[in-house]
């Protein structure tokens, strides 16, 4: 039997093609639906390499957190250090860190490498309750990470917690609460509407002058599990792909609406179960049980 002879391909031409990159600097969720494998599925799905800094581990799944494990400070610094002192980040999405010393590492950071366009989500409880952050990293979070963050995108719960009053003050004047995480050194704010229940999820964007809102309707659905995480990412990618705030803002709640729809009849896990992040992709699909 003759061989075949091995195929030839054309020298490869010289060429140099800008791809947009995001770094998510976050906590991982093994069961996949949040965190930093939420994040670069979010990323990949909006046309954006990603990289990450992972800054604990978590044991979860869509019914809990069962265990998390932080690695060391200098660990969280060495990975920063690698993924600047290499690629060209055009944004940067803030996760999950639960101790103030790794906040201050990463701001720390963030100021050496002149990071730009930050987003920061301040994941403080998770979808099923368990507690993410150090209730004394709370002050660090804002004294360290605030002024640093092109805006902030906490839900309900997290936007009462940073403040200081009670959630149902932030549902009842969500623009008071916008102005008053402003004051706390945020450049804008997304305050994330889907804690007030109700027929509609809106979305509040303020930048201490322009005011956008940003309704749509509630999708009845149990598959919500990394909704905040992917909504900051896709913010991020946004703006690594070029687009001013505003528009990355309004073009992440449409994404994210339509990841949601996209997933509202799957069945993974036995809790809340994830998003679609390749709805534009590839089709729910799936088994009909």
């Amino acid at each position: 039997m003759a061989r075949r002879s091995p195929r030839s391909y054309p020298p490869r031409m010289a060429q140099s093609v800008r791809v947009p990159i995001a770094l998510t600097i976050a906590g991982s969720d093994s069961s996949g639906g949040a965190g930093i494998q939420a994040d670069l599925k979010t990323f990949s799905a909006l046309g954006v390499y990603g990289a990450s800094v992972i800054t604990a581990l978590t044991a979860q799944n869509t019914v809990a957190v069962s265990a998390i494990h932080d690695p060391p400070v200098e660990f969280v610094a060495a990975q920063l250090d690698s993924v600047f002192e290499d690629l060209e980040i055009d944004a940067v999405k803030l996760g999950m860190l639960s101790r103030a010393a790794v906040i201050e590492c990463v701001g720390a950071k963030l100021d050496q490498w002149k990071a730009k366009n930050v987003v920061l989500d301040p994941v403080m409880i998770s979808k099923s309750g368990a507690r993410l952050l150090d209730p004394r990293a709370v002050e660090a979070l804002k004294s360290v990470l605030f002024p640093r963050a092109l805006v902030v995108t906490p839900n309900l719960p997290e936007a009462a917690a940073l403040i200081g009053i009670p959630e149902i003050e932030v549902h009842a004047q969500p623009e008071s609460a916008c102005r008053a995480l402003i004051e706390l050194g945020a450049r804008a704010v997304v305050l994330k509407g889907g804690h007030a229940g109700g027929r509609f999820s809106e979305d509040l964007f303020h930048d201490g002058k322009n005011w956008m809102r940003l309704p749509a309707q509630r999708i009845a659905t149990e598959n919500t599990h990394g909704t905040g995480c992917s909504l900051s990412s896709a913010i991020a990618a946004h703006l690594a792909r070029g687009a001013p705030l505003e528009r990355a803002v309004a073009l992440a709640k449409d994404w994210l609406t339509e990841a949601i729809t996209g997933a509202r009849e799957w069945k993974i896990g036995k809790g809340h179960g994830p998003v679609h992040h390749f709805h534009a992709i590839w089709p729910a699909g799936g088994v009909k049980s």
